[in-house]
């Protein structure tokens, strides 16, 4: 699948990489797809099919080393999920507890490997991790690599929220003890440092004035907020003038947390006062949610050509002529998203948004001035934000002109690649300070 973490952590280490930095991007699980040149490592640390089998019989791991090892090749992970891979939490419930086991638990030999790489061979200045999930292995690295270890927080809670009764509790303690191990944690909304803050340390309280104050009650790891980045290579172009048909585009997973049901019930109340108006839903389509998308589409049968489901974009080409193609993106999640990167995609694009106000969208709403935010959970609220829109065009245009310009200023890969610098550095710089 086109994952948006991983698409935003290569575009991070390629800004990077232009602004004179050595970054080492290392998969885990599976090798990364992305829709833009990758940088990532070809060596997959913590192989999945290996991980799994660990997890599954515990006697996997008397087998030789050299025997197994070849289940970590890239070509032979692409082969066993080339169909499909299941990250439904409510199966992995277990497989989660053994990753958080780290250097005690059935993965410490992937553990031991990734620590002496990081540790040994690579020897960086910083370390970050992707999620919390992997915290288990940061314990034993920071035995071998004494900079900074990091973890960007970005949709944690989601898979959390999702496991089972059986497991979310010893899952939930597990990484509670784990996550004192990192040094600091990246968000990019303050929304989510606060949710996250009190999610992994229950016990201590709101704290006010992230990222600054959080790391001074009772030594805990700061959290340091981080504006998402972009590469605008490919997005430009004018906002679209006054569409006609008025076309209200998606662009996400096509599942139940990121409310495509609610959407296309939405765009039924709206098509049955304007009957010209159109939907277009992009995006991509995981094994778990078949069932979910085949009742969605039944839900939608009704609406006939007005609306149409143009699947996930092979290329940033085709993902750019999709959102052209819109008049306004709405993407009405259940969740309270933390980062909401299709939004700034579609703004770069001149596309405004109609969004719910939770999670990160009122921020970015501030932040960019490009769209309107609905009550969530209100669909006569959205229907009336996008009648708003259909009804005044200029005032359309001036929403996308503004989010347009905003997202240039501050959401490009090259402004994040700045901030990322000051941040690293001032980090690196600190714990050479403490250990003199």
């Amino acid at each position: 699948m086109f994952c948006g973490s991983c698409m935003h952590d290569n575009t991070w280490a390629r800004a990077l990489m232009a602004a004179g930095a050595e970054v080492s991007l290392i998969p885990t699980y599976t090798p990364i797809r992305v829709d833009e040149t990758d940088v990532s490592s070809p060596h997959v640390f913590f192989g999945g099919i290996n991980v799994y089998l660990a997890s599954k019989w515990r006697w996997w791991r008397a087998i030789p080393g050299f025997a197994r090892r070849w289940l970590d090749h890239p070509a032979i992970i692409r082969l066993a999920t080339r169909k499909a891979v299941s990250n439904d939490a409510a199966k992995l419930g277990q497989l989660t507890l053994d990753m958080l086991a780290g250097e005690t638990g059935p993965q410490r030999e992937q553990v031991e490997e990734l620590a002496k790489f990081i540790g040994e061979q690579l020897r960086p200045d910083i370390v970050i991790f992707s999620n919390t999930l992997l915290a288990g292995a940061v314990r034993r690295i920071k035995q071998l690599f004494t900079g900074p270890v990091l973890c960007v927080l970005q949709g944690d809670d989601i898979f959390l929220d999702s496991l089972p009764d059986s497991h979310r509790e010893p899952v939930l303690q597990a990484l509670r003890n784990r996550a004192r191990d990192f040094d600091g944690f990246i968000t990019h909304s303050h929304y989510y440092a606060e949710h996250m803050q009190g999610m992994l340390f229950p016990n201590v309280g709101q704290v006010s004035n992230l990222p600054t104050t959080a790391g001074q009650v009772e030594n805990l790891p700061h959290f340091h907020i981080l504006p998402l980045g972009i590469d605008l290579t490919g997005h430009d172009g004018l906002p679209r003038p006054a569409g006609d048909p008025f076309t209200i585009g998606y662009f996400a997973r096509l599942c139940p947390e990121k409310g495509l049901h609610l959407l296309v019930e939405a765009f039924a109340r709206l098509h049955a006062k304007h009957p010209r108006t159109r939907l277009r839903v992009g995006g991509y389509l995981g094994e778990r949610d078949r069932l979910y998308f085949a009742h969605v589409r039944s839900q939608a049968a009704q609406l006939g050509p007005a609306c149409e489901f143009v699947g996930s974009p092979a290329s940033q080409a085709e993902k750019v002529e999709f959102l052209k193609s819109l008049d306004v993106l709405s993407v009405p999640t259940v969740y309270r998203e933390p980062k909401g990167l299709s939004i700034l995609e579609a703004l770069a694009n001149g596309v405004p948004f109609v969004q719910p106000a939770h999670g990160a969208f009122p921020e970015l709403l501030a932040a960019t001035q490009g769209g309107l935010l609905f009550e969530p959970g209100n669909l006569d609220d959205l229907v009336a934000k996008w009648e708003s829109l259909l009804r005044h065009p200029d005032e359309r245009l001036r929403l996308a002109g503004a989010g347009q310009a905003m997202v240039r200023e501050l959401y490009s890969s090259q402004a994040m690649a700045e901030q990322s610098w000051r941040l690293f550095d001032s980090l690196t710089r600190r714990q050479e300070t403490a250990r003199s």
